[in-house]
């Protein structure tokens, strides 16, 4: 099948790969065109704009960093919907707002396509492994069609209703795991503070109820002082920021998540917005140092 991906950055490549390993041809588009290089390499076509893509391929999906930069790449001078895609699937992987996964949806069924929002969680390990878990809104039957391809990337796939119920979905996940990694980060200063030895205090955590994802995958990188990011900090405040925004129209109040998006706000005025979520830590360890 002829698929395209706009959207080459550290999880996109990897599901790229995964989607040429099983036999798709893949047409590419990247804002920065080096970051394509490796997968064009390997056998995908390159595009120069969105719209090309969107030409070439039969289904097509996104995978970029903000809502602002959704709406450019479908709805911009050269975008995807610039192209003829009658009878075509538009998938959007970014975590976005749900109320623009609903615009799309709108816009793609006035020009005679499909279109689903499909947010991931996961992170790099995830989108290398294809074991993302992907949320997914919009029609039932397009779901369904389009589920062999999720399997090729994902583990974890469920459909949750309408258009923008895969996002409303994400918001969910994001909340929980803005809990998670600051249980994380404050358990580690704390049993560090207590003079116990972390790497026998995670392995008895990772045995009994206090065992997460967050923990099993990122303590070890912040013991290694590896904040390489699996997750930018600056894409997770983004993700917050929705929660909350979708909270409040809701009239929820999240003192918690409010709470975790100002501890990552902090960190990102700290200069560390471009590392990986583990960088938490930061704000107690000083470069990623057990002061």
């Amino acid at each position: 099948m002829n698929l395209g991906f706009i959207g080459t950055g550290v999880m996109g490549k990897s599901m790229i790969k995964h989607l040429m390993a099983a036999g798709h041809q893949l047409y590419i588009y990247n804002r920065t065109k080096a970051k394509a290089d490796e997968l064009v390499d390997l056998g995908a076509t390159w595009c120069d704009t969105p719209q090309i893509v969107a030409d070439k391929a039969e289904v097509i999906f996104t995978m970029v960093g903000y809502p602002s930069d959704v709406e450019e790449v479908y709805y911009g001078q050269s975008g995807i919907f610039k192209a003829a895609i009658t009878g075509k699937t538009v998938v959007d992987f970014t975590t976005s707002t749900p109320s623009l996964a609903q615009r799309l949806y709108q816009t793609a069924k006035q020009l005679k396509a499909d279109s689903l929002d499909a947010p991931v969680s996961g992170g790099d390990l995830g989108a290398q492994n294809a074991t993302l878990t992907i949320m997914v809104g919009g029609d039932k039957a397009v779901y369904d069609r389009v589920l062999p391809l999720f399997k090729l990337v994902g583990k974890t796939y469920n459909y949750q209703g309408a258009a923008g119920c895969g996002q409303h979905t994400k918001m969910a996940n994001q909340i929980m795991i803005a809990g998670t990694m600051t249980g994380m980060t404050e358990m580690l200063v704390y049993a560090n503070k207590a003079g116990l030895d972390l790497e026998s205090v995670l392995a008895t955590l990772a045995g009994g109820s206090a065992a997460n994802w967050s923990m099993i995958n990122y303590s070890p990188r912040i013991l290694k002082e590896d904040f390489t990011p699996g997750f930018f900090v600056k894409h997770f405040i983004k993700d917050l920021k929705i929660a909350l925004d979708e909270a409040q129209k809701m009239d929820l109040d999240l003192p918690a998540t409010k709470e975790a998006c100002r501890l990552y706000e902090s960190l990102a005025q700290a200069g560390y917005e471009n590392n990986g979520t583990q960088a938490l830590i930061k704000l107690w360890w000083s470069e990623g140092k057990k002061d």
